[in-house]
């Protein structure tokens, strides 16, 4: 009997034929129709496929891409290995007397990463557009913002295992197996693995491991070397009425669940070992949301070395209101302003005023931490074609570099300034001297430091012939400055500078 695994090959042939990729799909109805579809906005792309001639990539377009119904004949054209038999085994269609209707969503997802550019196929569950009416409470989320993001910052250090803790539909895990020989992907929801098993099965993607359950508990016991996760971090309130959406609640009381994490995490990685994760963190009366978190870093059984980001921060009711159209409940419905009145009185209960939203990346410390830092970037990244990963691996290797070496040995180092830094000089009209000098950061987090003459001279000095001892000596003398003074500022700031990867290291 033939099982429906079997029928994925089929369906990947298909695929291949039809030439279903991200470029193909942007020249078929162009780059504004994309941009509109991105914003949720279908008719653009419609309107642009009505003007071509029917082909196998237009209708597989129409049919999964837009969740649109086609006819019986034409679906069978573009699937022609699968047939719409095969389609609907594999639970991707539902047929009609005449017409073909998507059960899922199947789209193209590009990427660039260190080891280079790739493309795959990812399918989901239709979301708010297609269904027509809020989502399901077992809704399993396709690629979005907060996956992106997560890829983005995913290290790409080669290692022996991974850990995708919420795998959803398995994209975490399938990035994870680039650089992991063996990954482990769980989830509470059984149809979220499902969806994670056909997109790896789709994608050729060998060594993940999927397992059903919540938390670390498909995992007791069990170390890593790396661990993922985009948990469920959403608060919600625990009311009657509001729905849990599994792949974004988690069932806990405001931000539990990403403390809970945080507090856990370290007994599953291996010495050394990175966790990396998004999450909310509530502000409550006149306390501070990072504070909180730094308090759910101490209370870790496992020491921790801990990176926090904050990326943004949300009034309450913005907030609200954000993950209530989420779950497509529309603004100006009775509905609405009954979930909004829900969760303002969750949050009214906890003296919630507004909600952070960051990434967290904890490592499991060798001995006593040296990494604690905990900071706010709101606003615009630096370029980063290949992703946040590769600067975040880059800084690590920085902070563990500088934190090894004392003064002494740090002013023998021969820096030199990272190709992306740029220098701006502010002056009066008619003025000689500077008023402010700015370093500029044109990838990592774009960065923007001020800098005085000295720094600013070391900065444009460091060329790897020259070491910081040399440098400082030399400014010392041309600023008519007490060197041993200008040597302590310069090497503290130059342990910053390396960190956030407006120096480097010489390579060895």
């Amino acid at each position: 009997m033939t099982e429906p695994a079997d029928r994925i090959p089929d369906l990947r042939s298909d695929l291949i034929a039809a030439g279903l990729t991200v470029d193909a799909l942007t020249e078929l109805w162009g780059e504004e129709a994309a941009d509109a579809l991105h914003r949720g906005q279908r008719i653009p792309a419609e309107r642009a496929l009505a003007q071509r001639q029917p082909s196998a990539l237009a209708t597989l377009a129409r049919l999964f891409v837009l969740s649109r119904p086609v006819p019986r004949d034409r679906a069978a054209a573009a699937l022609p290995t699968l047939g719409i038999d095969g389609a609907e085994t594999l639970g991707l269609v539902t047929v009609g007397d005449d017409t073909v209707s998507a059960a899922v969503d199947l789209r193209p997802y590009a990427f660039v990463d260190a080891a280079g550019p790739a493309e795959w196929w990812i399918v989901s569950d239709l979301g708010e557009l297609a269904l027509g009416h809020a989502l399901p409470e077992d809704h399993v989320l396709g690629v979005g913002g907060a996956s992106l993001t997560l890829s983005g910052l995913m290290l790409q250090t080669p290692v022996g295992s991974a850990l995708d803790l919420g795998t959803g539909c398995g994209i975490q895990a399938m990035h994870a197996a680039r650089h992991a020989r063996r990954v482990v992907a769980t989830d509470i929801s059984a149809r979220a693995l499902r969806l994670a098993a056909l997109n790896l099965a789709l994608n050729e993607i060998d060594g993940v491991e999927l397992r059903l359950g919540s938390m670390f508990e498909p995992v007791a016991r069990e170390r890593f070397d790396h661990i993922v996760s985009n948990p469920p971090f959403v608060i919600t309130p625990r009311s009657e009425g509001v729905p849990a959406y599994e792949y974004r609640d988690g069932g806990m009381v405001g931000d539990a669940l990403v403390a809970s994490f945080v507090e856990g995490c370290g007994e599953h990685l291996t010495p050394g070992g990175v966790a990396q994760l998004l999450g909310n963190w509530e502000y409550r009366g006149t306390g501070d949301g990072l504070e909180r978190v730094r308090t759910w870093v101490d209370a870790s059984a496992a020491p921790l070395d801990a990176w926090v980001i904050e990326r943004d921060v949300e009034d309450a009711i913005r907030y609200a209101e954000t993950w209530i159209r989420d779950g497509g409940t529309r603004p100006g419905t009775p509905r609405f302003e009954q979930l909004l009145d829900a969760w303002l009185t969750d949050f009214d209960d906890r003296d919630v005023r507004s909600v952070g939203f960051g990434y967290l990346l904890l490592r499991r410390a060798e001995g006593v931490p040296t990494l604690r830092r905990f900071e706010r970037l709101h606003g615009s990244l630096g370029a980063n074609e290949a992703g946040l990963g590769v600067h975040l691996g880059e800084a690590l290797a920085a902070h563990d570099l500088q934190a090894a070496l004392d003064d002494d040995a740090l002013s023998r180092l021969r820096p030199v300034v990272a190709g992306d830094v740029t220098e701006e000089r502010h002056l009066w009209p008619g003025a000689d001297a500077p008023t402010a000098i700015l370093l500029r950061q044109g990838g990592g987090f774009g960065r923007v430091v001020s800098a005085d003459t000295g720094l600013a001279a070391l900065v444009g000095a460091s060329d790897g012939e020259l070491t910081v001892g040399a440098i400082a000596a030399a400014l010392a003398q041309l600023l008519e400055v007490d060197e041993d003074a200008l040597r302590r500022e310069l090497l503290t700031a130059v342990r910053g500078m390396l960190v956030d990867g407006f120096l480097r290291a010489p390579s060895r």
